[in-house]
């Protein structure tokens, strides 16, 4: 059966030259010269979309919309059976995870990239592309959302983590695993996600910061998130969602100037939730309106509650239940 893949480009390691010092350029190769690289499947048709050319960090909230629109009207095609985003490592989970809650479609949209570049030895750019193109043609994969494939794993967007600076095994979902494989070309699928979610971006993405708890933290950062005009603020605290008591009056006052404030846990695995009642545990802040960010990590925290501002909702706990 035929099928039709849109393989969007952004830049990153994954379309990458060597430069005459011996660095790499991220994002200098275009998507032709990219797929011109890997043997794609003969049966599946694909057309490339040059998005840009850029190293992962370069990319913003503005940048995140502006993919999404690409790949909103890539979708108006009934043709198109799924979207292929490659991307750079760095900051591809929190693209990923912006998609998967600002796209409505039930068709797959897959994120992958490269831990190595297309010219040095044992690259993984050849296999991530193709299995991810495998990932977007196949039915099973369809109404899961956004995911990231990545070294033969298929995983959802929601959990997956850079967890290794430069080993191919880059990717992983601590405590919950990957959704599926790739192996010889046949996706094999083991768990879906139970709940989707979409949010409908009606206004500018506001600014939300991230501001990470440690032994004696005080103020200062939350202080200067307030004076940047955040709108959105995530907390990284430790443990079950504790702070310090020196970071108590600071986040008060985010609270007074109308600031949504969303704890987290810096713990790789486990939930915030109030099992402790003193000055700045979770449920002190809960208690004094910070929302508990119950298993999300900062990153994903802070896409979710910049989206969820910009789509006009009020954010509420309920919010980070799933």
């Amino acid at each position: 059966m035929k099928r039709k893949i849109s393989l969007i480009t952004t830049g990153g390691t994954i379309a990458s030259k060597e430069t005459k010092n011996g660095m790499l350029s991220s994002g200098a190769l275009s998507g032709n010269e990219l797929a011109s690289l890997c043997k794609l499947p003969e049966h599946i048709e694909i057309e490339i979309v040059d998005f840009s050319q850029v190293p992962s960090m370069f990319i913003d909230f503005e940048s995140m919309l502006k993919l999404r629109n690409t790949i909103k009207k890539e979708l108006e095609d009934p043709t198109v059976s799924g979207v292929v985003v490659t991307h750079g490592t760095d900051s591809l989970e929190e693209t990923a995870y912006f998609l998967d809650l600002s796209i409505n479609d039930q068709r797959p949209i897959v994120v992958t990239g490269s831990q190595r570049s297309p010219q040095e030895v044992g690259t993984d750019v050849y296999s991530n592309l193709r299995n991810s193109i495998y990932a977007a043609a196949d039915e099973l994969l369809e109404n899961v959302g956004a995911i990231v494939v990545f070294n033969e794993r298929i995983y959802s967007a929601k959990y997956v983590k850079k967890v290794h600076a430069s080993n191919l095994q880059g990717f992983e979902s601590f405590g919950y695993g990957y959704l599926g494989i790739i192996d010889n070309d046949v996706v094999s699928i083991y768990q879906k996600p139970l709940h989707r979610e979409f949010y409908d971006i009606q206004k500018a993405i506001p600014r939300v910061d991230i501001i990470k708890c440690h032994t004696g933290a005080d103020g200062l950062y939350l202080d200067a998130s307030i004076k940047a005009g955040a709108k959105g603020i995530v907390l990284e605290g430790v443990g079950r969602g504790q702070v310090t008591p020196h970071m108590m009056p600071s986040i008060k006052a985010a609270i007074d100037n109308d600031i949504a404030l969303v704890m987290t846990t810096s713990a790789e695995e486990g939930k915030v939730y109030p099992a402790y009642d003193y000055v700045g545990s979770a449920f002190d802040l809960k208690q004094r309106g910070v929302i508990l960010g119950s298993d999300y990590d900062s990153k994903k925290a802070r896409i979710k509650l910049a989206v969820l501002l910009a789509s006009g909702d009020k954010v509420r706990d309920h919010h980070f239940i799933y």
